[in-house]
């Protein structure tokens, strides 16, 4: 198959092929205006008015020189941020900088964080550090070394949120809790690392409120993060069709920015990668008169954020926050590292607020009400659906940024025979650089029925060992074919595979480019029916098997004269789970925001009133649905196949013998 990591690439390359930097001031305020929006619609929904912070101080300890306090207030109602405030012992009000980690085992707590935070507060600034969202004493069972990416952090996909969102409105509440500070004087700067420097850049570029920004081992190009496995926490859904890492540093303009690079960082954080943002950046910087206020270092260092890079840091806060100094580091005071144990919010996680929501859970609540909303569709008669559905259509469309192929034969279709008959090797382009290849028998036996079954699987598979299904619809049907969509994992394969999201960084990349591997998939399926189906002068069925249902499903609600009957066997039967995502779970499964159109039940009503089989069916934590369970998860599609008068089109079984079901 060929590679979706270099048709990835190429995409991000043509999306930014014409970028070019502002050549007047007016010019950037009005892409700065433009960039500020989109950023903000594709991290996704934030609150119309901020809740109560309610902070509440759960302990102290008195050092010498300042006083480390415990606390936690609260982002989003119900949604608590872990915190550890380090306030110095002098006298007045003081400037303050927030300091967000990266993907250090203890999050706010490890001796890597801690350690620039008691250099701060020693040379005289109240520190905040907090825990990112679904990281440390945020995520589900705290412990060393929890990750809140991957299948765990995704599950904010679906409802239309994700971890960069969530973070840069934490951060942005986490401001309004230092301005509420007696001790703080309103000069604010901003510093992580890793996932923490790509916090930093994103809550500098947003959020003017903050004076310096200092993101250490974050910054490279959007279009490097292709190339590489990043957290979910670092994707910034469809970036890459409306800017560059660049023009998110020149929002920064004209406050203080020093971006920091190791010489020994993996390619996505390299310093070449991390020169071309920052040579965009200057040129913004200088239309703002604030070349000075910009500053690139680079340390002879692995990934870190080590003593010379907190020396620097040190020397930028106290030039732009206190106005002393010329900027050069300082040298670091002695530091009293402490126990994990002694910051500790909650030493028992139980102890933690009622409703203490995690990334699973806070979708899982904004699931259930969107859920809720379309339920309430549910229609009487054949009309109330038909409008419906039309509109859902339209909104599926959008979502997905679908893109209608315009197929290719990949050279010629090679014919041979097997011991059971004649088959025909398929390979066509869905899209120029996207080749999808398969295989179709052909059966000239008239005791057959008249039907063609697409089937499309979960696995790469060697057509000459077919799956059960194909075997038993091939001694029914007279044409079986089968097609490998794109980025489908092979067997034993592990390049995609990161904290058990099988097809992780194809997954992750294609969001980068505003296509989510769900949407791309939909097209493959439409290729081929228009490349195979539509030349048939008889009934054409697509089958998903597993995860590949998705794709199937979505194709035959949206092509409606293409597809006279859907089988889904053992399809996902639900996006909503108030656990994190089953390990195995592809993440090429999740379009962002697809909840905002509706549920698989709710898509499956588009199918209506064609033939529809549904056998078996699991929840995205890995249940396996019985036949009750399943007719319960699919009420929505049983209502409106009796109000299309169709229910005998419409089959739920959570055991079908292929051989007798009727198509």
């Amino acid at each position: 198959m060929p590679d979706i990591d270099d048709f990835l690439r190429e995409q991000g390359r043509k999306l930014r092929e014409k970028d070019e930097a502002p050549k007047t001031r007016a010019e950037w305020d009005k892409r700065r205006t433009a960039l500020r929006a989109k950023m903000f619609t594709a991290m996704g929904d934030f609150p119309e008015k901020p809740c109560d912070l309610e902070p509440r101080q759960l302990g102290t300890l008195k050092r010498d020189g300042y006083t480390i306090e415990k606390l936690i207030f609260q982002s989003r109602p119900n949604v608590w941020v872990t915190a550890t405030a380090y306030v110095p012992d002098v006298k007045g009000k003081v400037p303050s900088v927030l300091v967000v980690h990266g993907h250090w085992p203890w999050a706010r707590r490890d001796p890597v964080v801690q350690s620039r935070c008691l250099g701060l507060a020693k040379l005289g600034f109240f520190v905040l550090a907090v825990d990112a969202f679904g990281a440390g004493e945020r995520f589900t069972t705290p412990g060393r070394g929890t990750y809140h990416g991957a299948l765990y952090g995704s599950t904010l996909w679906p409802v239309g949120h994700t971890l960069l969102g969530m973070q840069v409105y934490d951060n942005r509440r986490a401001v309004d809790y230092l301005l509420s500070r007696p001790e703080v004087n309103g000069k604010l700067g901003i510093t992580g690392a890793s996932g923490g420097g790509n916090q930093s850049m994103y809550a500098g570029a947003l959020d003017e409120r903050f004076i310096a920004v200092v993101p250490v081992c974050s910054v490279g190009n959007f279009q490097v993060y292709l190339k590489a496995a990043c957290c979910v926490c670092e994707v910034l859904p469809g970036a890459l069709t409306f800017t560059e890492e660049g023009d998110v540093l020149g929002l920064v303009a004209p406050r203080a920015l020093m971006v920091l690079n190791a010489s020994m960082d993996a390619i996505q954080f390299s310093p070449a990668e991390a020169k071309k943002s920052v040579e965009r950046a200057q040129v913004i910087f200088k239309l703002h008169d604030a070349e000075p206020k910009l500053k690139h270092q680079i340390f002879e260092s692995k990934h870190d954020y080590n003593q010379p890079m907190r020396e620097a840091m040190y020397g930028w806060m106290t030039l732009h926050l206190k106005g002393e100094g010329k900027g050069e580091a300082i040298p670091e005071p002695k530091l009293d590292i402490e126990k994990i144990e002694d910051i500790t919010c909650f030493p028992d996680p139980n102890d933690r607020p009622k409703g203490f929501l995690t990334p699973p859970l806070f979708a899982h609540a904004v699931g259930k009400e969107l859920i809720a909303k379309h339920d309430k569709l549910a229609p009487d008669h054949p009309e109330m659906w038909e409008a419906t559905a039309m509109m859902m259509r339209e909104d599926l469309k959008k979502m997905l940024i679908y893109v209608e192929p315009k197929p290719e034969l990949a050279g010629m279709n090679s014919t041979f025979f097997e011991d059971d008959g004649w088959y025909t090797g398929i390979s066509i382009f869905s899209e120029p650089q996207m080749r999808i290849t398969g295989a179709q028998q052909d059966n000239t036996r008239k005791d057959l029925a008249n039907v063609s079954a697409f089937v499309f699987e979960d696995k790469q598979r060697d057509f000459r060992t077919p799956s059960p299904v194909w075997s038993a619809l091939r001694k029914r049907l007279r044409c079986v074919a089968s097609c490998d969509l794109r980025g489908l994992v092979q067997g034993g394969e592990k390049k995609n595979d990161i904290a058990g999201a099988p097809d992780h960084n194809s997954a992750e990349h294609s969001i980068w480019i505003g296509r989510s591997l769900l949407s791309q998939r939909v097209t493959d399926v439409r290729a081929f029916l228009i490349e195979y189906g539509n030349n048939k002068d008889h009934p054409v069925f697509i089958v998903g098997i597993g995860y590949s249902a998705m794709p199937v499903l979505i194709a035959g609600s949206l092509f409606q004269k293409d597809v006279d009957g859907i089988i889904l066997i053992d399809p996902p039967v639900t996006y909503l789970t108030d656990s994190p995502y089953a390990e195995g779970t592809p993440m090429g499964l999740l379009a962002p925001g697809i909840l905002k159109v509706g549920d698989i039940p709710h898509l499956a009503g588009l199918i209506a009133p064609r033939r529809l089989i549904i056998a078996g069916g699991t929840t995205m934590n890995g249940k396996k649905l019985n036949e009750k369970e399943l007719r319960e998860a699919f009420a929505f599609t049983t209502q409106v196949y009796k109000a299309n008068k169709a229910e005998a089109k419409l089959t739920i079984t959570d055991k079908a013998d292929w051989s007798k079901v009727d198509l």
